[in-house]
Parts: C-alpha cells; structure tokens; sequence
C-alpha cells in the first residue's frame, strides 16, 4: 500500500520556523520525485518545492524560493521541508506528493500520489 504521511505542522507565530516531514512507503523510492503543496482556505493548491529521489535535484516555485528548503533521507524514504521566516500568508494544509514525472511540474494531475496533509497556522 502506497503511503505519503506528512508531520511536523502546528501553531507557530510569525517569524518561526517549522520542519515538516514527509515519510513514504509501498513504492519505490528512488524512482519518485517528491514534491511539496499547500493550499490555503479558499485557494488553490499550489506546488512549493520538490526533490529528486534519484540524483537530488532540487525544484522551487516562487512562493518557496528564498525561505524554505527542501532536502531528503533516501535511507529512510523521508523528505523534509525546512521553512523559516513564517508569515501568517503561509497559513494552509501542507501535502507531500509523490511524481514518476517531471518534479518541476506543479500541475496536481502530474502527481501519482498524495498524503493527507499537516496543518500549518501562522499567527501574527
């Protein structure tokens, strides 16, 4: 059974840090990108960040550029999303997401599988 399971989200206030984690199982790996999105109340989903199991690689939409960091522990199949400088605008569910495809590509058809999302809450 494939499974995405996210933790680390919570109450922070502005200008805190969270980590979050991503850990995956039933598939392979190495063979995945896996990818960060949140969506906020009454928005979009919308792609942060992803990773290259395979070589590293690292990708970055412009809501994540510059505050948040990506990285990886391929020995225990878990990704971790690094964000500091919090804003109350970073507010949303966050959801790791799994991709055979192109990891730069942050339409949500081109994720094969999802977890359930962490809730992040920025207070200002």
């Amino acid at each position: 059974e494939v499974q995405l399971v996210e933790s680390g989200g919570g109450l922070v206030q502005a200008g805190g840090f969270l980590r979050l984690s991503c850990a995956a199982s039933g598939f392979t790996f190495e063979v995945y990108a896996i990818g960060w999105f949140r969506q906020a109340p009454g928005k979009e989903r919308e792609g942060l960040s992803s990773i290259s199991s395979s070589d590293g690689s690292t990708y970055y939409s412009d809501s994540a550029k510059g505050r948040f960091t990506i990285s990886s522990d391929n020995a225990k199949n878990t990704v971790f999303l690094q964000m500091n400088s919090l804003k109350p605008e970073d507010t949303a569910v966050y959801y790791c997401a799994a991709t055979r495809g192109l990891p730069y590509v942050w339409d949500l058809k081109w994720w094969d599988y999802w977890g359930q999302g962490t809730q992040v809450t920025v207070s200002s």
